[in-house]
C-alpha cells in the first residue's frame, strides 16, 4: 500500500514534465506540418510557373514557325513569278529565233535564185547568137559547120531545160505586159486584137522570174 502511494506521488511529480514534452512534440509537429505545407505550396507554384513557361515557349515557337512559313511562301511566290518571267522570255526568244531562221532561209533562197537568174541572163545573148549562126549557116544538113553549131546549140538548150529556163510563148498569143514588150504595132485583119504578129527577140523565164521579156510586134 505504501509502495502504490509512492508511485502515484512520483507520477504526479513527473506530470509537468510529460505535459511539457507533449507541448514540445505538438509544436514540432506543427512546425513540420507548416514546413511540409510550405514546401508543397512551393512545389505547386513551381509546377504552375513551369507550365506557364512551357506555354510561353510554345507560343513563341509557334509564332517563329508562322513567320518562317510566311517567309517561305513569299519566297516561293517570288520564285514562281521569276520562273514565269523566264518562261515568257524563253518563248519570245524562241519565236524570234524561229522568225530569224525562216527569214534567213528565205534570204538565202532568194540570193541563190537571184544568182541563178543573173547567170542565165548573161548567157541569153549567147543563145541569140547561136540562133543567128544557125540562120546564117549553110542549109546542107551534112555541112560540118552547121552540124557543129546545131550540136552546141542543142546541148545548150538541154541544159537550160534541166535548170528550169523556159522560152516564153509569144507568136500568135495574146499580148501580156508581164511577159511581152511591145516595140511595134501593126494592122492585120487576119489576127485578133492585141495578138502578137511577130517576135524580134525571144523571152525567157526561170521559175516565176522573167529573165527577159519577149520583144514583139502586136497587131490591131
Amino acid at each position: 500500500m505504501t509502495d502504490k502511494k509512492h508511485v502515484d506521488a512520483d507520477n504526479i511529480e513527473n506530470a509537468p514534465d510529460i505535459e511539457t514534452e507533449a507541448v514540445k512534440a505538438a509544436e514540432v509537429a506543427a512546425e513540420t506540418g507548416a514546413d511540409v505545407g510550405a514546401e508543397a505550396g512551393d512545389n505547386t507554384g513551381a509546377q504552375a510557373e513551369n507550365a506557364g513557361g512551357h506555354k510561353e515557349k510554345d507560343r513563341k515557337e509557334k509564332k517563329k514557325l508562322t513567320a518562317e512559313l510566311a517567309g517561305l511562301e513569299a519566297k516561293n511566290a517570288e520564285l514562281e513569278k521569276t520562273l514565269a518571267e523566264e518562261k515568257d522570255r524563253y518563248a519570245r526568244i524562241l519565236a524570234e529565233y524561229d522568225n530569224y531562221r525562216k527569214r534567213t532561209s528565205r534570204e538565202l533562197d532568194g540570193r541563190y535564185s537571184d544568182g541563178r537568174a543573173d547567170a542565165w541572163k548573161g548567157l541569153l545573148p549567147v543563145i541569140d547568137n547561136f540562133e543567128r549562126a544557125l540562120a546564117a549557116a549553110p542549109a546542107d544538113a551534112d555541112d560540118p559547120l552547121r552540124k557543129g553549131i546545131e550540136l552546141t546549140y542543142r546541148q545548150f538548150k538541154e541544159q537550160m531545160e534541166k535548170d528550169g529556163v523556159k522560152e516564153i510563148e509569144a507568136l500568135g498569143k495574146e499580148f501580156d505586159p508581164e511577159l511581152h514588150n511591145a516595140v511595134m504595132h501593126c494592122e492585120d485583119e487576119s489576127l485578133g486584137e492585141n495578138v502578137i504578129a511577130d517576135v524580134f527577140m525571144k523571152g525567157y523565164t526561170l521559175g516565176d522570174k522573167v529573165l527577159r521579156h519577149s520583144m514583139v510586134k502586136v497587131a490591131n
